[in-house]
């Protein structure tokens, strides 16, 4: 709870009358103090006070150990309440689990003596807070590195389910019938094999196996799944609620739909709504025909929607939200990221510490909806790396709140060729080359492995995809594309587009845009020129001969050698002519 600054000073001498100290620390701080020091008190006092179930824990600057009010003059400013002091907050939010820093940080008088006190939030249920990934604990009046005992204590903790919370004025005629139907089929559909005795249960049993009615009694996870949508009014006064939103490229809206329970059924209306283009890419560097694909995969749409759902922190009464833009596709749900980082939920083995809607996630689980052991995400992330497309990019610098975003389209095509020569890359290396073609940081470390693989250039922090690597490889489509591509090439082109139908030159043309230089303009891919290049100037290279005139002649060279090969009948007056 948020204090008011004139509440602070009477506050201040009742704890300090209090005997107890696990949740409370004094420094003088007369001047300074360090800042390490600042996010293991952080640290601890978090803990000490998620342990003891107190409401926060406190720092206080300007009073001795013995309880003596001496004033302060840390980070003391003319302005009030102090810059340097709410900036504290996003630096100590820098080093710790989730982005937790201070609720409040107060700055007050007693006795004509400024005093500032800190106020800490009490620690995740079942999650100890971390300082640069250590968590700290009080031991009489020192720090420690957390024993434990007390780590045990927190892992152990039970964490209320609120999914699982009985809504009594609600029952079964509450739940939307086709709802119903598709969730005991798709629940019938993964056990009928292996547990045959469930094809004969009917709808009301099936929904008691996923504990989704538990013994007559409809659950929250029932409502926000299965539930009409009217039902939501028996949730306590939270509105589940799914809001779809188009933007235009100035970033206005251009259209928005609410989408309420049955959730189950949701997914795929939402899906509906998306604009899911489809457009050409290489996903091969030995062809230079494309392949067409759906700009967003459904599977990806689908599943990060099903773990939007499942985690989302319902006590929040906030909205899940999928705001699309022309170029990507961006989720919003309410509550921490329980991995608490993407490379967390992308390592081998990992499974989440606890669940926040468990039964919510046990039923969506057992209608195919979604994974419980986080390979869902891993999934994610293998389908955008095999289609070439950057990595989703998760945002957690909200407190409480999970941001993905989802790229329809290449960022960099130095990273997409390298990615199709190079198969095999592990996913943590894709993962760090996607940070580095989006401009984000990674640290010394990472640019070192990068480096040593010959994956990027660049000195840190400033790295590139290393455009030698693509090169190398045959991924370097700007090279080939300046340079200009062999006569067999194009002959293998125009073949290609001959054995569909007679075309026309211009479709003709049209058909080996991607394969001419990009530097050419349109104009110059369709005139007639010389079969040889002019003579260079004085210094010039053989290189900067081909670069400016080499593809133009290999377009129009083709185009004969394409009639002197094939049947008059597939070649039509207009290239002939």
């Amino acid at each position: 709870m948020i204090r008011k600054t004139s509440e602070m000073p009477s506050l201040l001498l009742r704890i300090i009358a209090d005997v107890e100290t696990e949740v409370v620390e004094y420094k003088a701080a007369k001047q300074n103090y360090d800042f390490e020091d600042i996010g293991k008190y952080f640290s601890a006092l978090s803990n000490e006070a998620n342990l003891r179930k107190a409401e926060c824990g406190w720092l206080f600057f300007g009073i001795s150990n013995d309880r003596q009010i001496k004033g302060t003059a840390y980070r003391k400013e003319s302005q009030t309440p102090s810059v340097g002091l709410r900036r504290l907050k996003h630096e100590i939010a820098q080093y710790t689990n989730n982005g937790m820093t201070f609720e409040e940080i107060y700055e007050f008088e007693v006795d004509g003596k400024r005093v500032i006190a800190f106020q800490i939030p009490a620690g995740s249920f079942a999650t100890p807070t971390t300082w640069h990934g250590i968590p700290w604990s009080r031991e009489n009046e020192s720090l420690v590195e957390m024993p434990k005992f007390k780590l045990d204590a927190i892992y152990g903790q039970s964490r209320p389910d609120w999914s699982r919370q009985i809504a009594y004025e609600a029952n079964l005629d509450d739940l939307d019938p086709e709802a119903v139907s598709f969730a005991c089929s798709k629940f019938v559909e993964k056990f009928g094999e292996s547990q045959p005795a469930v094809r004969s249960l009917d709808e009301e049993s099936i929904l008691s196996k996923m504990a989704l009615v538990i013994h007559g009694h409809v659950s929250n996870a029932a409502l926000v799944l299965l539930g009409k949508p009217e039902s939501s009014v028996f949730l306590g006064g939270i509105e589940p609620r799914i809001t779809w939103t188009l933007y235009a490229s100035d970033g206005s809206t251009m259209a928005y739909e609410h989408f309420e329970p049955p959730f189950i059924l949701q997914v795929d209306r939402i899906l509906g709504k998306i604009r899911n283009e489809k457009y050409r890419f290489f996903d091969r560097e030995e062809t230079l025909f494309p392949t067409e694909a759906h700009r967003y995969s459904p599977e990806v749409i689908r599943e990060l929607l099903h773990n939007a759902i499942a985690h989302q922190d319902f006590r929040m009464s906030g909205k899940i939200n999928v705001l699309e833009y022309e170029d990507k596709l961006v989720f919003k749900n309410e509550g921490t990221f329980i991995p608490e980082t993407i490379e967390n939920a992308l390592a081998s083995g990992y499974k989440p510490p606890y669940y926040r809607n468990p039964l919510l996630s046990s039923a969506m689980n057992k209608t195919g909806m979604m994974d419980r052991n986080a390979i869902g995400i891993r999934n994610v992330f293998d389908i955008q790396r095999n289609r070439l497309l950057p990595m989703p990019t998760y945002d957690l610098s909200e407190i409480g709140r999970v941001a993905v975003t989802l790229y329809g389209t290449v960022l960099n095509e130095d990273y997409s060729r390298l990615l199709a020569s190079n198969r095999n890359l592990d996913l943590v290396t894709v993962l760090l080359l996607d940070l580095v073609q989006k401009g984000l940081p990674v640290t010394k470390e990472q640019s070192r492995l990068l480096h040593e693989q010959g994956l990027v250039r660049g000195r840190y922090p400033k790295l590139t995809v290393s455009a030698e690597v693509a090169a190398a490889t045959g991924a370097h489509s700007e090279y080939v594309r300046n340079k200009g591509v062999d006569n067999s090439v194009f002959k293998e082109l125009i073949l290609e587009l001959l054995r569909v139908r007679p075309c026309s030159r211009a479709e003709i043309i049209a058909g080996l845009d991607h394969a001419l230089p990009a530097h050419l303009t349109a104009k110059q891919k369709r005139r007639p020129c010389k079969l040889s290049a002019p003579k260079p100037t004085e210094g010039g290279s053989h290189y900067q001969r081909r670069k400016h005139f080499g593809c133009r002649v290999a377009h129009n060279r083709v185009i004969r050698l394409a009639i002197s090969i094939l049947p008059t009948k597939h070649i039509p007056s207009q290239v002939r002519n």
